[in-house]
């Protein structure tokens, strides 16, 4: 069995009238509140582990680069 269009009318009727229209609004807005909420937090993350990424790969090459002028200095000694 499935719910048909009727079902889906009168449980949404049910629900306006036990909880009334402004409490469902607030409920609404409350949900939209968190997805902004959860997107905000996702991009800070990715934007946290570029920068973290940008850090790791300078670090790599500042050890490279005194890595490389260790074995000159070891070939001119």
């Amino acid at each position: 069995m499935s719910i048909g269009p009727w079902q889906i009318i009168i449980i949404v009727l049910l629900l306006v009238i036990l909880f009334g229209r402004g409490k469902i609004s607030e409920l609404m807005g409350d949900v939209a509140k968190g997805i902004k909420s959860f997107k905000k937090g996702i991009a800070e993350d990715v934007d946290d582990a570029k920068d973290s990424a940008a850090e790791t790969a300078k670090t790599i090459e500042h050890d490279a680069e005194e890595a490389i002028e260790k074995v000159k200095d070891k070939a001119k000694g």
